[in-house]
């Protein structure tokens, strides 16, 4: 017998002892509890009446509301007057092979299209 047929054998006796001791279902365990159901109920109000143990963490807590420090109706008016404005969607990269023209380039108003 050559080795290799030798070592074949040897690795296909370790899969079978290692498959005989395989683990066995032992189907569903009922539950073993020391304290009886009225102890969990009793137990499970005082909890659920006490203070939260985990209050330490970020999320123990509602979040406050947030609050804007600008006006609404300011905000509002800006954004309508951005939307208006001639060059507010006038980027170089939006057009391919294209410049634009002289009056629709950036103002000193408008400065977040400077440059492009």
């Amino acid at each position: 017998m050559n080795p290799s047929k030798l070592i074949a054998a040897a690795a296909l006796s370790v899969v079978a002892v290692a498959g005989a001791q395989a683990e066995t279902y032992g189907g569903v365990h009922a539950p073993v509890s020391a304290n009886s159901r009225a102890d969990v109920q009793s137990q499970a109000v005082i909890a659920a009446r006490s203070g939260n143990p985990y209050s330490d963490a970020a999320s123990s807590h509602v979040a406050p509301a947030l609050t804007a420090s600008a006006d609404r109706s300011g905000v509002r008016a800006a954004a309508i007057a951005a939307a208006h404005s001639p060059n507010q969607n006038e980027y170089r990269e939006a057009f391919v092979n294209s410049t634009l023209p002289s009056q629709l380039k950036a103002t000193g108003s408008d400065a977040r299209h400077a440059g492009r």
